[in-house]
């Protein structure tokens, strides 16, 4: 087996595979996921709690 010159197991220069702007459209795309998550989740117990303070009508 005959490897090349300069190349050691699998390293090898790196190439980009995508554009910075589209790594930056996909970061904030993520982050405003996050966010509206957490804001479900935040008017999801603050609802339950609402509706367990209120008296049961019976």
């Amino acid at each position: 087996m005959i490897r090349s010159p300069g190349t050691v197991g699998f390293i090898s220069r790196p190439a980009p595979v995508a554009s910075s702007r589209l790594t930056n459209a996909i970061a904030a795309s993520l982050a405003i996921g996050a966010l509206s998550l957490c804001l479900v989740v935040t008017l999801t117990v603050l609802s339950i709690k609402v509706s367990m303070a209120l008296p049961i009508p019976a």
